[in-house]
């Protein structure tokens, strides 16, 4: 998947998966898997998909501050 974001591009293709965060079981209206990639430039950026009660209703692709990834890594393990 790509995104524009603030004139910059994200795109899944091009970048490195960090980690998988999974929320819920699969199927359940509020659950959701969430990725952590890396850009070449070493910008982060979160790739997510779930289901219609989740943050990702559609598959999305947010930008992810410095203590957004921090908090994310703690989260699942990989600081």
């Amino acid at each position: 998947m790509k995104a524009i974001i603030n004139k910059k591009t994200y795109d899944t293709d091009d970048a490195t998966k960090l980690g998988t965060k999974n929320v819920g079981e699969f199927g359940q209206a509020n659950g959701y898997e969430e990725h952590l990639y890396m850009t070449k430039d070493e910008s982060h950026f979160f790739y997510g998909v779930g289901g219609p009660k989740s943050p990702y209703p559609e598959a999305k692709i947010k930008r992810a501050t410095k203590p957004m990834v921090e908090k994310w890594k703690k989260e699942t393990g990989l600081a």
